[in-house]
């Protein structure tokens, strides 16, 4: 669990959905908001795959 809560791929990718709820929250709320909302967590996604896939290869080459 740590090695998700303290990479920084993932923090950033955080960091920016939270930053793009924000701006939905101030802004109007159109296509391009809902757009911005799947990017940001398809960034999560990826983010949390790359670790995963990351942590297997370490654990293949112990």
């Amino acid at each position: 669990m740590r090695k998700y809560l303290l990479n920084g791929s993932i923090i950033s990718a955080i960091v920016s959905s939270i930053s793009t709820l924000r701006t939905g929250q101030a802004g109007p709320r159109d296509w391009r908001f809902y757009l911005s909302v799947v990017a940001s967590l398809l960034t999560v996604a990826i983010a949390i795959g790359t670790v995963r896939a990351e942590s297997q290869e370490q654990a293949l080459e112990d």
